[in-house]
């Protein structure tokens, strides 16, 4: 289903599902997202970037059974994205009949003012088209990010083939064609300015969120071996944010953590240059579903409720409207 062009640069994948599904296995979705290292890291960026929108974060947060285990939500929503783009139609509509359930129930009014632009009684609907498009913009720019950073830059067209393919998924859930831009230079336009202009806001909660997802805020010392492994990862995640974004966070961002983040993603891509791509345990440790890996993430978080730590500090398991009820 992609309008972009065959590149034999990324024809090498294995088919996802031997089913047929929403997008072919040379659809540019599909290329794109069987990269692990795009896998396991748009997901976090998205959540990270797309929290400086308010009606996305306060509407996600209020109507979330997940409030104290953002993790285990993560890799939810992971498995529901990676059932429509890589797996077959029956997997798909499954996928898509579970989210739409969850989505009719989510609408509120912002409980209290989010910046100049969102005043308090502002409505949300997970229904609303233009909600429908941020979501779906905030996780396609993760998606196209990543792989730049850590795969390759695309082309022009491959670009252009991404964007039609995420528009497609997220008509599949529900988004009216006419609430995105027709082209890839409209949405990159779009996109862009939202960023900056002076509409993004961080709520106080959306803050403290997005600064341990993405690392700023460590909760819990880790073993060294893995502690290595999250500092590089962490570091790719923040580095790949638009400046405008890591400023709204107040992350410090100088010469030394731009290096660390481009080491890690010089490392990253160089696994993925072709010579290196034929060794068969690397290919396959390189691509193919990526929900699973955020299982590791979740069962952790798991670990910690069962011994009664918070997996985010500070974070309330509370609703707004639980927290100002007579």
């Amino acid at each position: 289903m992609s309008h972009a062009p065959r590149s034999d640069k990324l024809m090498s994948d294995t088919p996802s599902s031997p089913e047929p599904g929403y997008f072919t296995d040379d659809s540019m979705i599909r290329r794109v997202m069987r990269k692990r290292a795009v896998g396991i890291t748009y997901g976090l960026r998205a959540l990270v970037i797309g929290a400086v929108h308010p009606l996305l974060y306060v509407g996600t947060a209020e109507n979330t059974h997940h409030r104290t285990t953002p993790y285990t939500r993560l890799a939810i929503t992971g498995k529901l994205f990676e059932a429509v783009f890589l797996g077959s139609k029956a997997e798909a509509d499954r996928a898509l009949a579970y989210t739409g359930k969850r989505h009719v129930k989510v609408k509120g009014q912002l409980p209290e003012d989010a910046g100049a632009h969102n005043p308090a009684g502002t409505p949300y609907s997970a229904l609303d088209p233009e909600l429908m498009f941020w979501t779906m913009a905030f996780t396609m720019d993760s998606a196209e990010v990543m792989h730049d950073i850590l795969v390759r830059e695309l082309t022009d067209g491959e670009r252009e083939g991404l964007y039609q393919d995420y528009v497609t998924w997220g008509v599949l859930f529900g988004m009216p064609r006419s609430a995105a831009p027709d082209t890839y230079a409209g949405f990159r336009a779009r996109f862009d300015g939202y960023i900056a202009s002076l509409e993004p806001h961080l709520t106080d909660e959306a803050e403290l969120v997005g600064s341990y997802l993405m690392g700023a805020r460590i909760p819990y010392p880790l073993p060294i071996p893995a502690q290595q492994v999250s500092v590089g990862y962490y570091r790719l995640v923040q580095g790949s944010l638009p400046p405008a974004v890591r400023a709204m966070y107040g992350l410090e961002w100088g010469a030394r953590e731009q290096r660390q983040f481009e080491l890690v993603a010089r490392g990253v891509r160089a696994a993925h240059r072709t010579p290196i791509r034929r060794v068969r345990p690397l290919r396959t440790a390189l691509r193919g579903p990526s929900a699973p890996l955020y299982q590791v993430a979740a069962k952790r978080e798991a670990g910690l409720q069962r011994t009664g730590q918070e997996s985010m500090p500070g974070v309330d398991p509370r609703t707004w409207a639980e927290r100002n009820s007579a």
